[in-house]
């Protein structure tokens, strides 16, 4: 290899790290994902874990009350499903979304939205949504300090989704195809 070749390629991959580095800059919470098998079918949801550090959450500023939140920090959370499902009483055919919530104090509303790589809610696209869904809300008598998202196993082919974060915890069942 020659020396103009060999310092091209190294040019190449500084460029390369820079980006790597410019964008884990830009997250400002861990990510994490969750999966489950149904029905010999995977769903993984991939999400940012923002933590309160002491501040309030559930219908303040971090997700507020009758607004569309991102659900987690920094990118969009992510579903993908290798077959159809339903989730609460929407129809969801496999593939990647991006999901959305509205908190509320009384029930959540859990957004599922065609456009599956976006950053956060910025260009959130109603007209995007495949559906929407109620979610069950239950209050915690301890608090979860960084939010989380689990899929785990009811009966069957079903699981139960739920977010925890603060003293709220929300859940929608999911059933495989």
């Amino acid at each position: 290899m020659s020396k103009r070749n060999f310092l091209g390629m190294l040019a190449m991959l500084a460029v390369a790290s820079l980006g790597l580095t410019a964008q884990q800059e830009q997250r400002k919470s861990p990510h994490e994902s969750t999966s489950i098998t149904l029905n010999g079918n995977k769903i993984t949801i991939t999400y940012g874990r923002p933590s309160l550090h002491g501040r309030k959450a559930v219908g303040a500023s971090l997700a507020p009350f009758g607004q569309v939140w991102r659900t987690g920090a920094d990118e969009a959370t992510k579903l993908t499903a290798n077959a159809d499902l339903t989730i609460g009483d929407l129809k969801v055919p496999k593939g990647s979304y991006a999901l959305f919530t509205i908190p509320e104090k009384d029930h959540w509303t859990l957004i599922v939205n065609k456009t599956a790589d976006q950053w956060g809610a910025f260009s959130y696209d109603a007209s995007k949504d495949l559906g929407r869904t109620q979610m069950k809300v239950n209050n915690l008598s301890s608090p979860v300090e960084e939010f989380t998202i689990s899929l785990k196993p009811a009966s069957g082919n079903e699981a139960t989704l739920t977010m925890a974060w603060e003293n709220t915890e929300v859940s929608v069942p999911v059933k495989g195809m």
